[in-house]
């Protein structure tokens, strides 16, 4: 087992643990931006309530409660919403309605309708009532508990609706009626009445705006409270009348929003960011697993610390070096201690035969660095004097025959290569590979390898 064994170990180890802080992380508080995948975000609600025909801001209302003539009347409203939820803090929601708006004149003798019909009553009925709601999430007012219960927000869409009104003659809605559009409205769908049609509601645009408060029963089930603001774009919503000016009117509703999806997902619109870092910050459980990671990472630390100690600089580390003390630039094999080489043979002292052979590293082909002296005083003697040289590779034993006869073959052409990149013709080296055969050491240890692994030069006239 080497350094880079016990490293690669060591560092596999911190991965090991710091997943396992992030699992643990998790599993105390989910990530707050980690993406909308780990939440639930669809939801549906059913809702009823009332409304009345004017709103909390003031404003002249259809029959003039601006200055007190009409009074409210509750009228009955309900219908569904369908919602997704993008962020914590944004949703779109679609919501669709139905009911009835109502007024009435509470003094008889004040101003009637326009046109002298006498109205002293009127009930709007909404067909159906339709649009789109940018939905803001304003926070929780509990947010430094775990479970967020309480969440309050504001909306504003687009809608269209199809209503008609009717006016009657007395207070009670039940006298005779002085105005009923319905199978007359024309076929414009914002323009003016048409007294030749025969659709049987006006089609008009709407804003509404309102607030709200949801309280949270369970992961599935939350109760919903709201106020709307509705501004509409048409002076008929409550049929003709003496004060001209775009009408108003307004509903306070309650009812259930059940969230869709899996009960082991949290309901995003319940997610508040401040209560996890809290969470995360203040919760004892995960704050002592935290401080048992940190002294488990410290003794990891001081383990690498102590098995990578090398006090003889060999690269072997102490606990494994069973040579201490070896001199600086000594090679050492796997356990510290110093390589003994066998003497290569010596050459005969005929010409051309006094350069050393050129060693290469295993399974290479590549020129060391302290070839380069030699094959540059061979260059020289090849330029001066015109001489040619053959150049013989050989390998050691490892891999098979002809694999190593290849590999013979590339070594003695990067000598050629260098030669001829210092000025030597081509013609003048003759490069050879004779693969495992020739062996000048024994092949059975890795010090004969060493040996065998080279280039032979062989100088001639």
């Amino acid at each position: 087992m080497n350094y880079s064994t016990i490293k690669k170990t060591a560092v596999a180890a911190s991965l090991v643990a710091a997943i396992g802080f992030a699992d643990v992380a998790q599993a105390q508080s989910p990530t707050v931006f980690g993406g909308r995948s780990q939440y639930r975000t669809w939801s549906i609600g059913l809702q009823g309530g009332v409304t009345t025909p004017n709103v909390v801001i003031g404003g002249q209302n259809g029959f003039g409660q601006k200055v007190g003539y009409f009074q409210n009347k509750v009228g009955e409203y309900y219908g569904l919403t369908v919602r997704k939820q993008f962020s914590h803090l944004f949703g779109l929601e679609l919501e669709a309605n139905r009911g009835k708006i109502k007024t009435f004149n509470h003094d008889v003798s004040g101003p009637k309708a326009e046109n002298s019909l006498g109205a002293t009553s009127a009930i709007t009925e909404v067909n159906w009532a339709g649009g789109l709601n940018g939905v803001f999430q304003l926070g929780t007012i509990d947010f430094l508990r775990r479970e967020n219960a309480v969440n309050f927000y504001a909306k504003v869409g687009l809608g269209v609706m199809a209503y008609n009104p009717v006016q009657y003659s007395n207070n009670d809605f039940t006298g005779t009626e002085v105005y009923n559009n319905k199978g007359k409205w024309g076929e414009e769908i914002f323009g003016d009445r048409n007294p030749d049609g025969n659709k049987d509601f006006r089609l008009g645009m709407y804003v509404p705006v309102g607030v709200g408060v949801k309280f949270k029963l369970s992961e599935v089930v939350a109760l919903n409270l709201g106020y709307t603001m509705n501004f509409t774009d048409d002076n008929l919503l409550y049929g003709p009348i003496r004060f001209d000016g775009k009408q108003r009117f307004a509903n306070a509703y309650g009812g259930l929003e059940f969230t869709l999806g899996s009960r082991d997902k949290e309901n995003l619109t319940f997610a508040n960011p401040v209560s996890t870092l809290y969470d995360e910050l203040k919760d004892p459980a995960l704050s002592n697993e935290i401080q048992a990671l940190k002294q488990r990472v410290s003794a990891l630390e001081s383990t690498v610390d102590e098995l990578s100690k090398d006090s003889d600089g060999d690269g072997v580390p102490d606990k494994f070096d069973k040579c201490p003390g070896t001199p600086a630039g000594t090679v050492v094999d796997g356990s510290g201690c110093p390589i003994k080489f066998p003497e290569a043979p010596k050459q005969e002292a005929t010409e051309g035969a006094y350069y050393q052979n050129i060693q290469f590293e295993f399974d290479s082909s590549v020129l060391k660095t302290e070839s380069y002296s030699t094959l540059d005083r061979l260059a020289k003697e090849l330029r001066d004097n015109n001489s040619s040289v053959a150049l013989d590779g050989y390998a050691s034993s490892e891999g098979t025959e002809a694999y190593n006869l290849n590999l013979s073959k590339d070594r003695a052409n990067a000598v050629k290569q260098y030669l001829v990149n210092a000025g030597v013709s081509s013609s003048q080296v003759n490069a050879n590979g004779y693969g495992e055969s020739n062996p000048v050491a024994d092949n059975s240890t890795e010090e004969g390898r060493i040996l065998n692994r080279r280039v032979e030069i062989k100088v001639g006239n």
